[in-house]
């Protein structure tokens, strides 16, 4: 069943149909070497990445977070306050993508979220008062697409199958409905603090920073969890980004569902009054000191 849905944000030139399907509706497409097309669409990227993208692509090349952001990724801003977000960096000074080859993908088994789904568009949204996100998908048309004229046609749920995208999907649900709710609170809880923001790219794209966090001392101190746990989590890349994301949860919303140390909450607050305090003190001490400098200049 199809049914029209306003995207026309997105028009007048944008390639998205404006039909909204679900997972049994079928579309027509197909990729293959022999298309005239073949690696068209990779030579045009804007893809963002999720933080299960990161993973599997940073594993794949045997490399660290910090390494692979640092050689892959650009920082964007997902929202107007800021919040951040990373695009998969193209070729030089072109729009190539960095992977792509003459014989097509060369990470094709853990390519992105994104290209995964090619040529589908989903669109997560969730409606006001609903605490459940929905998720909607859309046919993408670009000109340079040879896909669409070919005989095969599926259902959107067969072929998110084919393509490991319900898998991709699956990883990245508790985050995306971490980005919806975010969202969905609007303006009136105004702009998250900026150690909101770290804590977030941490938890979502720099897997071995988050490490290191979780098995600091000053962590331990806050939070209760089972040595059995720790250690799992510590060898377990899927584990510690799904822990990740609970973490987000209660950092950002509330949402208690890691233990904390009794009288934890108390400590953290008075080291912090503390700091702050040494902070002022420290303040007021360079401020008395520029004062007795200019009255002695001026004598």
């Amino acid at each position: 069943m199809q049914d029209k849905f306003d995207f026309s944000d997105l028009l007048p030139k944008s390639p998205v149909t404006p039909v909204r399907l679900e997972l049994d509706d079928t579309f027509g497409f197909s990729c293959h070497k022999g298309i005239a097309c073949f690696n068209k669409c990779c030579q045009n990227i804007d893809i963002t990445l999720t933080p299960y993208d990161v993973l599997r692509l940073k594993s794949l090349l045997g490399l660290k977070s910090y390494e692979f952001l640092h050689k892959y990724t650009v920082p964007f801003e997902m929202d107007g306050h800021g919040m951040p977000g990373l695009k998969l960096k193209t070729r030089d000074d072109t729009t190539t993508c960095q992977f792509v080859t003459d014989q097509g993908c060369s990470v094709y088994g853990d390519r992105p979220t994104a290209c995964r789904y090619y040529a589908l568009g989903m669109m997560s949204m969730r409606t006001k008062d609903s605490t459940v996100d929905e998720d909607h998908y859309f046919v993408v048309k670009e000109d340079h697409c040879l896909g669409h004229l070919e005989p095969r046609h599926q259902t959107i749920r067969d072929y998110r199958a084919e393509q490991g995208a319900d898998v991709y999907d699956d990883m990245n649900r508790e985050w995306r409905q971490l980005v919806l709710k975010k969202r969905s609170c609007g303006p009136t809880i105004g702009r998250p603090s900026d150690r909101s923001f770290q804590l977030f790219f941490m938890c979502s794209y720099d897997l071995d920073s988050f490490r290191e966090f979780v098995r600091s001392p000053s962590f331990a101190t806050v939070y209760e969890i089972e040595p059995e746990v720790m250690g799992a989590l510590m060898g377990d890349d899927v584990g510690l980004m799904k822990f990740g994301f609970r973490f987000l949860k209660q950092a950002l919303f509330g949402e208690n569902s890691i233990p904390i140390r009794p009288g934890a909450i108390e400590v953290r607050a008075e080291r912090r009054r503390q700091l702050i305090d040494q902070e002022r003190q420290e303040r007021q001490r360079l401020a008395d000191s520029d004062g007795s400098e200019a009255t002695t200049d001026k004598s």
